[in-house]
């Protein structure tokens, strides 16, 4: 009988850590130290700024810097020389500590001073753009702590802010301003004094138009939510940027507030017209009424009244003849109104471009240019003055030729009228 021989066991297994598992602690003081003693050692005297800075990027490049793990660190360099304190974010003051002289913090407080920086930021990413996050987080750490900082700190910030985005650096404009909206900053007036010169700095090569579109982009186009609540209304609001040198942006918020108060009208006019079909005299109150209180202009009002006249026709499943007879039956119905504020000429002749549009606009009308103008005229709300006046010398040309066409005997009607009154004197 043979016994089996018993085959050694393994009593123990050493495991090894795989190199990928260790995690190598952050060190961003030391990653700060280095990127400035680059800066120190490629400084030469003589250079300009974008020259110093250039140098030092050509430098930074051929460094084996770990920038993805620290790319927020580089950028806290680029805008205070330094890093940022870990508490309140304030750039660090110890006399000690070595700081990189140019800085964004510490530039010349506009635009050509600050731009060197963005030059070399468009490079850099360009070649990391992994790093437009770290750019982003470094931004968003700046506006949430501008208490923190000094007032040309903060104008040198709006600055760098403004040419983020101009030079598109590739952060969406919401994601920065959206963290403007700080109640806590806002009733301290250090989000108003931010953004009106961040406006300033912007409008410096920008337009007002493409300065609206960047804030309703980053939906902070309210402007008054900046303001602390004891001078958000529209005389805080005119004072403020009238101070501030900014009569076109006072302009636009009152067109602004005037078109919200024109929507606000048009709504409840179509609301009352449709309710109330013999409210004509009420209707007039609520829009003289409104016209006082929001100082809306005739022009304006014209152009509201009419189209909520319109509004208040139930256009579906209607054909032609019927909205023809529609819109004939409507204006007639609410003539009063009309007139009420067509007052002078000028306002005569705009109520007839309104209703060329119309007609232009829907062709089902086309034909009711003509009926709608002899109705208007009848009933007292156009002159024969400002219906010559369209026909002679009205500039808008969308349809004018078929209407004129259209008009012809009724114009001819006019004209005879004038002479056999001219023939009884």
């Amino acid at each position: 009988m043979t016994t089996k021989e018993e085959k050694p066991t393994l009593g123990g297994a050493r495991i090894r850590t795989r190199k990928r598992n260790i995690t190598v602690p952050l060190d961003p003081s030391s990653f700060a130290d280095t990127v400035i003693a680059i800066y120190n050692d490629s400084f030469e005297e003589g250079y300009t700024t974008q020259q110093q800075l250039d140098a030092f990027v050509k430098t930074l490049e051929t460094s084996e810097l770990d920038f993805s793990r620290y790319g927020d660190t580089l950028f806290e360099v680029f805008f205070t020389g330094s890093r940022l304190s870990a508490g309140a974010g304030a750039v660090l003051e110890e006399a000690d500590k070595e700081k990189m002289e140019y800085c964004i913090l510490n530039a010349e407080r506009n635009k050509a001073g600050v731009m060197p920086f963005i030059k070399v930021f468009q490079v850099i990413l360009r070649r990391r753009p992994f790093l437009i996050k770290n750019l982003e987080n470094i931004l968003k750490r700046l506006l949430t702590q501008l208490e923190h900082y000094t007032e040309p700190q903060q104008d040198l910030t709006a600055i760098a802010l403004s040419l983020t985005f101009t030079q598109k650096l590739g952060i969406p404009p919401e994601n920065l301003m959206i963290t403007l909206c700080n109640d806590a900053l806002v009733a301290k007036g250090t989000i108003l004094r931010f953004m009106t010169f961040f406006i300033k700095a912007h409008l410096v090569d920008q337009s007002l138009e493409e300065l609206i579109v960047l804030l309703r982009k980053s939906r902070v186009d309210d402007l008054m939510e900046f303001f602390p609540m004891q001078k958000r209304n529209a005389d805080g609001f005119k004072q403020h940027f009238e101070a501030a040198g900014l009569p076109t942006l006072v302009s636009y918020q009152e067109k602004k507030l005037a078109a919200e108060s024109l929507y606000v009208l048009e709504d409840a006019l179509v609301a009352h017209i449709e309710e109330f079909p013999n409210g004509v005299a009420e209707a007039i109150e609520m829009v003289t009424a409104a016209k006082a209180e929001k100082g809306l202009s005739d022009a304006l009002l014209v152009n509201v009244l009419w189209k909520s006249v319109m509004g208040s026709i139930q256009w579906a499943g209607k054909n032609q003849q019927q909205s023809s007879n529609a819109v004939l039956r409507q204006s007639k119905l609410w003539s009063k109104l009309l007139g009420a504020f067509t007052t002078s000429k000028k306002l005569e002749v705009e109520l007839i471009y309104i209703v060329q549009h119309l007609c232009y606009e829907h062709n089902n009308l086309m034909k009711v240019f003509q009926d709608i103008v002899r109705m208007l005229y009848d009933t007292d709300v156009l002159s024969e003055e400002a219906i010559v006046f369209w026909a002679k010398k009205g500039t808008n040309p969308k349809g004018r030729q078929v209407f004129l066409d259209a008009l012809a005997p009724f114009l001819k009607w006019l004209e005879d009228a004038e002479e056999d009154d001219d023939d009884e004197e």
